[in-house]
């Protein structure tokens, strides 16, 4: 049997070799007919910490690493150009002397 592929988005980098990753859909209401936005939340083991929040990532579905972890990281699709504002802070206050 073919294993799964999926791309998301890192939600959560906060864990050792662990990603939350949240994979976004679309759904039909059986009975209003109106697509609504569901998503599913998959725990992924990044091997390399490559990966951080924002960045969209492809994974594959593999066997058990842990209680909740049964995916991997495949590759970093785009990375996230979202700034982080407590280093850039940092940053800024030690050229300041």
């Amino acid at each position: 049997m073919p294993k799964r592929v999926a791309v998301g988005i890192v939600t959560s980098d906060k864990m050792t070799k662990t990603r939350v990753v949240e994979i976004p859909r679309l759904e039909k209401h059986p009975k209003y007919e109106k697509y609504v936005k569901k998503r599913t939340t998959c725990y992924v083991h990044d091997e390399t910490n490559e990966s951080a929040k924002g960045d969209t990532v492809e994974i594959v579905e593999s066997q058990p690493i842990s209680k909740t972890k049964r995916w991997q990281l495949v590759r970093v699709v785009e990375k996230s150009n979202a700034v982080d504002l407590a280093s850039l802070r940092s940053g800024a206050g030690s050229q300041s002397t």
